[in-house]
């Protein structure tokens, strides 16, 4: 570099395009690096105090370098100012605030100037470079790319991209699988960030996304958009379920993923190590997807908790194993793929759950109507599953069950209504046990149940409703599936174990309300924090013809 800095003209030009080809960037870029180094070995010579440029020519080579100074009247910096006489020596018409230039001749680099140079060069170069590989991947991201692994780092794969580095952390590979430095290895850009050392590219073998993308690469009909693939789950390096649909009823969604003797599936498989991949028509139907996303099990029934976003799927004992899978992993992909948890129970747990149900109901609606076991039960037979149920029903509907008239429907209907005035009774003064304010209970939405239940959770006044967010307030708590694994190979299970939760969810999740309900709750609640806001006092009209004309001086 010493050399470049010294050379001749067209060694310099040469020598900025021979860079800008190398690492691929503009070749002003280099141009200006170079002008930054001269100007840095130039204020060393003459001073850093000094305004000193430097210009190359990209034309011709030319180099020149001058030092500019300010005309002023009375001079203050000697290096930056000038008195008007010596302006005037130096450029003809000058006059005072004007800046000049005052030309100097070339420097004579030293070894020491000349690795100073070197050193301003090769950053500016190296930050351009960066900054190229940044703008070159930033907008990449869910795309395949092909590089070559360079090494591996505390089990972080290292792979040159070509143009950049890109790194597939260790959660991101296929399990068991062997990275060998030399080789060539296909991954998923998954993101791209900024950073000091240059751009970070992450790459994935075991997102769903690459999977996808390899069908896309393989499969003509999903590349132009005539098959979808609407759904992915994998356990990666082990197996993988998709659900596709087809937006041509000519063509087998199923049939053309696979291919001819299964041609085109067995080439993403041989790319993922051998994952197995089952492909599964997509249905609108939850329920048949479901059905279809536990194969090769047979399922006798669906029963979906739309409250709940929980699914029980009902299956015949023999059928048990297979619809859990080795390790719970075709349930679990089930529900991956599904969006939804999955319970999975055989016909005699789910008639021994029923029956629970059952009876449980029955002995509520014996106790709170005071009836006999025989109502009791006619009533949860016929549907009925809650005292207000009961009391809100169109009479009719009730009237209409066998054996009932309109007389005993009535009675029934009071009798509801009483118990459910009872159960309020008793949570307001649980309510009230727990400190909870009269304030709360006239928040919109919230039943006494309700607030005994924010009492629990320590929020008894208007202020700690108020500072809570939505999600706080009346988000879903999710758990992790329940079920039971009679797989010998698995690990053993306990249906009646406790469900583990997966997130906290919110106070208030169990009740069912919903997101515009729990903001008018909230909102209410902070109504009071703005009714000690007094508007501005209005001025009192002028009462006589000196403060109307006054009031009008003032506007």
């Amino acid at each position: 570099m010493a050399t470049a800095i010294s050379a001749n003209r067209a060694e310099l030009l040469a020598i900025a395009k021979s860079v800008a080809s190398e690492k691929m960037i503009d070749e002003s870029i280099v141009i200006e690096a170079m002008e930054e180094a001269i100007q840095k070995s130039a204020r060393n010579r003459y001073g850093a105090e000094n305004d000193i440029r430097a210009k190359l020519d990209p034309q011709t080579g030319d180099l020149r370098l001058w030092r500019v100074v300010e005309v002023v009247e009375e001079v203050e910096d000697y290096f930056k100012q000038v008195n008007l006489e010596q302006a005037q020596k130096l450029q003809d018409g000058a006059s005072l605030g004007d800046f000049i230039v005052d030309p100097l001749p070339p420097v004579d680099l030293g070894r020491i100037d000349a690795q100073s140079a070197k050193q301003v060069i090769f950053q500016k170069v190296r930050d351009a470079e960066r900054e190229r590989q940044y703008e070159e991947f930033k907008d990449r991201a869910g795309e395949i790319i092909t590089g070559v692994i360079k090494s591996v780092e505390f089990g972080h794969v290292i792979v040159n991209l070509g143009r950049a580095e890109g790194v597939i952390r260790r959660d991101q590979q296929i399990p068991r699988e062997a990275a060998r430095v030399g080789e060539r290895v296909r991954a998923l850009i998954s993101k791209v960030e900024r950073n000091n050392r240059g751009p970070q590219i992450f790459l994935t073998r075991a997102h769903p996304d690459f999977m996808k993308k390899l069908f896309a690469q393989e499969v003509p009909e999903i590349y132009d958009g005539i098959i979808e693939i609407k759904a992915a789950a994998r356990d990666p390096g082990s197996r993988a379920k998709i659900g596709v649909i087809s937006h041509d009823s000519s063509i087998d969604p199923v049939g053309a993923c696979v291919g001819m003797k299964g041609s085109r599936v067995q080439a993403v498989v041989q790319e993922l190590q051998g994952e197995k991949i089952d492909i599964i028509p997509w249905s609108e139907e939850e329920a048949t997807f479901i059905v279809n996303a536990l194969q090769p099990a047979t399922v006798s029934r669906v029963v979906l908790d739309e409250d709940e976003s929980r699914i029980e799927v009902v299956v015949p004992d023999d059928q048990l194993s297979l619809a859990i899978g080795r390790r719970g992993q075709n349930v679990r992909l089930a529900s991956q793929l599904t969006g939804n948890q999955i319970d999975i129970m055989t016909e005699e747990e789910a008639s021994e759950k029923q029956s629970k149900e059952f009876a449980a109901r029955s002995k509520m609606f014996e106790e709170e109507l005071d009836v006999d076991e025989t109502l009791s039960q006619l009533l949860v037979a016929e549907g009925f599953a809650e005292l207000e149920e009961v009391a809100y029903v169109q009479l009719d509907e009730l009237a209409m069950i066998e054996g009932f008239d309109e007389e005993l429907a009535e009675e029934l209907q009071s009798r509801a209504t009483e118990a459910l005035e009872r159960q309020e009774a008793a949570h307001r003064e649980a309510r009230r046990e727990l400190g909870v304010e009269d304030a709360l209970a006239e928040l919109p939405h919230l039943s006494e149940a309700m607030l005994v239940t924010l009492g629990k959770a320590g929020l008894k006044t208007l202020d700690d409703v108020a500072d809570l967010a939505t999600d706080e307030l009346i988000a879903k708590k999710r758990e992790a599936p329940r079920r039971r694994n009679n797989n010998p190979d698995g690990p053993p299970m306990r249906r009646d174990r406790p469900q583990r939760e997966q997130d906290k969810g919110g106070v208030l999740g169990e009740y069912g309300l919903t997101e515009e309900q729990g903001n008018e709750i909230i909102m209410a609640a902070r109504a009071h924090w703005f009714e000690d806001e007094e508007p501005a006092p209005a001025k009192a009209a002028p009462t006589t013809e000196q403060e109307a004309a006054d009031a009008d001086s003032e506007q």
